[in-house]
């Protein structure tokens, strides 16, 4: 059984973040969840928490806080940590090292491989600033899942899309299997 940190960000692909943790869930892995603000917006912590069987985070400092330190200890024992879907705004606060948020702070505190599934619209995914975003977390060691092409939010069709869960847990799958 692996531990396994979820994160969500916000965007037409959210929804599909619970079936990804049932997925690890019915493979017997244990499913941490880290949603941002924006993903709230999109799921519930409530969903989510059903799935999982766990309490869902959201911010970096709850108010009454379990652990003292939730970002470090999230991380703490983690063997995978994997952000679906990952905006590009969060593929840039997470190349700059912003940890300003609870899923930015536990990425720079994971110790462990992180998987990032890109998710947004043909235009943003092919701008140069973006690009950059990717390369540096490439180079950090970050594995990207996708994106894949096919029907985006906005209607039209073109790169950009969140790979489906089945596929994200098989690219998750292999990795764990190597670690």
């Amino acid at each position: 059984m692996a531990e396994i940190l979820l994160g969500v960000t916000g965007g037409a692909a959210t929804f599909k973040a619970c079936s990804l943790a049932s997925l690890f869930r019915k493979a017997g892995h244990k499913v941490n969840c880290v949603m941002t603000r924006g993903a709230t917006r999109f799921v519930t912590p409530t969903q989510l928490a059903c799935v999982t069987g766990e309490p869902v985070h959201t911010t970096l400092f709850p108010e009454q806080p379990a652990e003292s330190v939730p970002h470090i200890t999230l991380t703490d024992n983690l063997d995978l940590m994997v952000v679906a879907p990952a905006t590009a705004h969060f593929l840039a606060r997470a190349a700059h090292g912003f940890a300003d948020q609870l899923l930015t702070a536990a990425f720079l505190a994971c110790e462990a491989p992180v998987v990032m599934c890109p998710a947004m619209n043909s235009r943003m995914w092919n701008h140069p600033a973006v690009r950059e975003n990717v390369r540096i977390l490439l180079d950090m060691g970050v594995v990207m899942a996708g994106p894949v092409e096919g029907h985006l939010a906005c209607g039209t069709v073109g790169s950009g899309r969140m790979m489906e869960p089945e596929d994200i847990f098989e690219v998750c799958f292999r990795l764990l299997g190597r670690n």
